[in-house]
């Protein structure tokens, strides 16, 4: 597939976005919130602004963004739709927060808190659900693809948590967690990319069974459906060298490990000297997930690519 920049700008933005405003709820449903109000509002303002661009972004892979709005109504049926819906919920509480954490309305922090918390992780889920749900392409259509969406949120979004409070407050707790989480991500990752490597399956579709002439032997096109370059291949036929694609999963990989080592590093550090090595760690994390949200589109393939003499 072809990974279009405002598409990986999104997952990875709004991913970190969800993932900060869930952490920093769950700090203050558990009253671990920073002293200063100052200091819950800023990570706040920074999740809604990396939320609100990714979203905004994502638009521009719409052919016509004006008619967006109308996915809203297809909730039943659509995780695009359900996604869209979960964003728009997830606002209210957020906004509701930022006021009670200023007016020190502790009933109301909680409350706005925990239900910020859930709407960013029901936005998350859907977003992945969105890919894991297209049964033409295997590479999305897997069961590990919604749990790294929200593993990734939640690892990214902890560790820019942690960078942002160390300049003021302990953060060695939430260094400790992203830790944990960074090493839970390096795990599923590879476990996803060896899943995917794999042989294809006997039910994956192939030429033969999608014609339905795998019974007189193996089925080749004789003419391409296209003489030309076209919608179809520039979308569905982009395929990504496989050295290319070797080196960018060792990126990804060295960037998930870097960020997990610094967070680890941090855990020996007291005071605003923990952000030496957080810093550096929310930007690897980040930058990790850039490479790592290509790369997801990069290595899918759709079943059509069949008809061009390609592997699904």
């Amino acid at each position: 597939m072809n990974p279009a920049p405002s598409i990986v700008f999104f997952t990875t933005a709004s991913g970190a976005g969800y993932g900060l405003l869930f952490w920093l709820a769950l700090l203050l449903v558990f009253g671990l919130a920073p002293a200063s109000p100052a200091l819950s509002l800023a990570p706040l303002g920074i999740a809604l602004i990396l939320i609100t661009a990714g979203l905004v972004s994502s638009l521009g892979h719409l052919g016509r963004p004006e008619r967006a709005w109308r996915a809203l109504s297809q909730w039943r049926s659509s995780w695009l739709s359900r996604e869209g819906v979960a964003a728009a919920l997830t606002y209210p509480p957020a906004l509701l927060l930022g006021l009670a954490v200023v007016i020190e309305h502790n009933l109301l922090i909680k409350v706005s808190a925990l239900v910020a918390a859930l709407g960013a992780v029901a936005t998350v889920w859907c977003t992945g659900m969105i890919y894991a749900s297209l049964k033409p392409i295997r590479q999305w259509h897997h069961p590990m693809v919604p749990w790294g969406y929200l593993l990734f949120a939640a690892f990214s979004g902890i560790t820019l948590l942690a960078a942002l409070l160390a300049f003021f407050e302990d953060a060695r707790l939430l260094a400790m967690v992203a830790a944990v989480l960074g090493g839970g991500a390096i795990a599923l990752k590879r476990a996803y990319w060896d899943s995917i490597d794999a042989p294809a399956a006997p039910s994956t579709p192939t030429l033969e069974s999608s014609t339905g002439l795998g019974r007189i032997g193996r089925t080749r096109p004789l003419d391409p459906p296209h003489t030309e370059q076209n919608w179809l291949l520039r979308e569905m036929g982009f395929r990504v060298a496989r050295a290319h694609r070797k080196r960018l999963r060792r990126l990804v990989m060295i960037g998930f490990t870097g960020a997990t080592a610094l967070n680890l590093v941090a855990l020996a550090f007291h005071g605003s000297t923990a952000a030496l090595p957080l810093l550096p760690a929310a930007l690897l994390a980040l930058g990790a997930m850039l490479i790592e949200r290509w790369l997801m589109f990069a290595e899918a393939t759709h079943t059509v690519t069949l008809y061009y003499n390609s592997e699904g």
